[in-house]
């Protein structure tokens, strides 16, 4: 990779996040009141990513579209972030909104409602946003709507034709199998870098195993980065595994956003022009530094907000 500036495409969502005491879905009570502690906070993967970015030393921006509810809020946590903007804002929808109940071990269940993100498109696009940048990363959320599809193949092909290298993040097993797997590699063929987790890895592939799925993403792609949670990482380069590494040993509070800063540890590093091995171990250092906080942005980013947090009680 070459050049300076990473440019993100992807969503920014408002993140409303409840940690509960129960497994799962199973911990919430049917019909009743299920305690929980409640957090507001920015997120949506392509807004996390090139927040973790900078937050690494990138010269990161963003190409998304808001609501009018909470866009100038969401602005401005992406320029606290250091993340330089090309928002859109959106007069008739709000943003994006993502309720995740997460349960003791971290994990999470989502209800997402895509709001203004999910008409994102073509006419967001000004031929200046490729200016000064090396790597265009594009969250899959972007694809899974038809406007937003016109809005990558538009921005691929202006990639291609400057030069500037490209990365995907397939972003949702269930987005993406409705979407289907096989047009969305097709979609996305421009791209030399493709960084899935283990069951967007093996969707797209239809083999059982990550090695075999980063080896056949690698020769679609040029280079597969598959994301593997607690087990670490690895990564292919044309059908060869170049790089493995465990995971790090860490207190899992919330795991929003780990993939999003995997993403950004990696890409930041390989920018950098840093080999395979050590761009992994960036993408896992990040990863496991988001899992310690509630959210899917730094730490040092969300001790401030307000609100903070609020607790749900019973009514009476």
């Amino acid at each position: 990779m070459s050049g300076s500036g990473l440019l993100v495409i992807g969503d920014v969502v408002t993140d409303v996040v409840a940690l509960h005491e129960g497994p799962a879905l199973a911990g919430l009570a049917v019909g009743t009141d299920t305690a929980a502690d409640i957090v507001l906070r920015p997120g949506g993967s392509g807004a996390n990513t090139a927040t973790w970015a900078a937050h690494l030393g990138a010269d990161a921006r963003i190409l998304t579209r808001v609501g009018f509810d909470t866009g100038e809020w969401h602005a401005a946590e992406l320029r606290r972030g250091g993340v330089r903007t090309h928002l859109r804002v959106d007069p008739e929808r709000p943003t994006a909104v993502v309720i995740a109940m997460v349960d003791p071990t971290g994990e999470r269940s989502m209800l997402t409602n895509r709001g203004a993100g999910g008409h994102i498109c073509a006419d967001d696009w000004e031929e200046d946003l490729l200016d000064g940048v090396g790597h265009l990363h594009l969250s899959g959320y972007t694809l899974f709507a038809e406007p937003g599809l016109q809005l990558s193949r538009l921005a691929l092909a202006r990639a291609v034709r400057r030069g500037v290298s490209i990365s995907v993040d397939p972003a949702s097993t269930g987005f993406l199998r409705s979407f289907g797997p096989e047009r969305f590699v097709r979609e996305t063929s421009a791209a030399q870098l493709v960084i899935p987790n283990l069951d967007e890895a093996l969707l797209l592939t239809g083999v059982s195993d990550p090695e075999s799925a980063a080896g056949r993403l690698s020769l679609r792609y040029g280079a597969a980065a598959v994301k593997l949670g607690s087990r670490g990482a690895l990564l292919a380069r044309e059908g060869k595994l170049t790089a493995r590494l465990p995971g790090l040993t860490t207190e899992v509070v919330d795991s929003t956003g780990a993939g999003d800063a995997f993403a950004a540890g990696l890409l930041t590093a390989l920018l950098r022009g840093e080999d395979d091995e050590a761009a992994l171990d960036a993408g896992r250092r990040a990863g496991a530094e988001a899992v310690t906080a509630v959210g899917g942005r730094p730490r040092i980013l969300t001790s401030g907000l307000a609100p903070t947090s609020f607790t749900h009680s019973h009514a009476n």
